[in-house]
């Protein structure tokens, strides 16, 4: 399956992308695409759901929005320097253990929402990127049993403000959650939708020109050693987000650095899991 919600802030619907393309309004399910959702087994009860009543739904009205395909999770977990090209162009070496971070979860947006640029700050920067969803409660998982655990995967753009990142004694989770920071989908692919998550072409471009092009196979470390890892330091609850990080040619590895100003348009994809499109407008 493919899960969508669309309409407008804070007020989408749930829906399903079909395999021929067609947006199909799943309000008359009864249910979000939430952390009860996952944490109740909702993606095999709408499985079921749709096999009876799917030829009933109605199309979404044509241009409508698209929110992020899940509803708000409990937390953003994100990678750092998880592809060995990307930390070579940040001068910095794979790391021994997986880099964690945190992005708030107010970052969170849809696919095609503006990009705000956050006061203060005047390098905010672009990563292509990964992601996937926990389907179920994740504690001290062993990495044999973590695809057990997952609900799917979808695109990601991991924006950051490289001032607050870098620059302003902090965390990066300072550079990380801004509003807006964190759009998410067009949808979330259900794991049999994809033909193999360890081979999929990633790219970004900014006004047209190709800045980030890449595989998941440069993945460092993969998915299930990833849910596996994190499982280990926290409990991980259903819906939550795990993004794996950013392959080379992000703005801050550039000589000089570039970075996103008011007018610029970032677009981004990633093989089996659709594009996004996002204009940078001023906070």
């Amino acid at each position: 399956m493919k899960l969508i919600r669309k309409g407008p802030p804070q007020e989408e619907s749930p829906g399903i992308l079909t395999p021929e393309g067609r947006e199909l309004d799943a309000s008359s399910f009864g249910e979000d695409y939430d952390e009860v959702f996952f944490e109740t087994d909702g993606l095999e009860r709408l499985g079921a759901w749709l096999s009876e009543h799917g030829e009933e739904l109605p199309e979404f009205p044509k241009g409508e929005r698209f929110g992020s395909p899940i509803a708000r999770p409990s937390k953003i977990v994100c990678i750092g320097l998880n592809f060995d090209d990307h930390a070579a162009e940040s001068g910095m070496e794979i790391p021994e253990e997986p880099v964690l971070f945190f992005k708030a979860s107010s970052a969170f947006c849809g696919p095609n929402d503006d990009l705000v640029l956050p006061r203060g700050g005047d390098k905010t920067d672009w990563e292509v990127e990964l992601a996937f969803v926990v389907g179920k409660r994740a504690s001290y998982v062993e990495e044999t049993d973590a695809l057990d655990h997952l609900a799917g995967y979808a695109l990601h753009n991991d924006y950051s403000e490289r001032a607050f990142q870098l620059e302003r004694s902090g965390q990066w989770v300072k550079g990380k959650s801004c509003d807006t920071f964190a759009p998410f989908g067009p949808f979330l692919a259900t794991p049999e939708e994809i033909s193999d998550v360890n081979d999929l072409k990633m790219w970004l471009k900014v006004n047209g020109e190709t800045m980030q092009e890449s595989n998941t196979s440069n993945l460092h470390y993969k998915i299930p050693f990833l849910l596996s890892y994190v499982s280990q330091f926290m409990t991980l609850l259903p819906g939550d987000v795990i993004s794996t990080g950013t392959p080379p040619g992000v703005g801050l590895g550039m000589d000089p650095p570039v970075y996103l100003k008011e007018g610029d348009q970032v677009e981004l994809g990633i093989d089996q899991l659709g594009s996004s499109t996002q204009k940078v407008v001023s906070g």
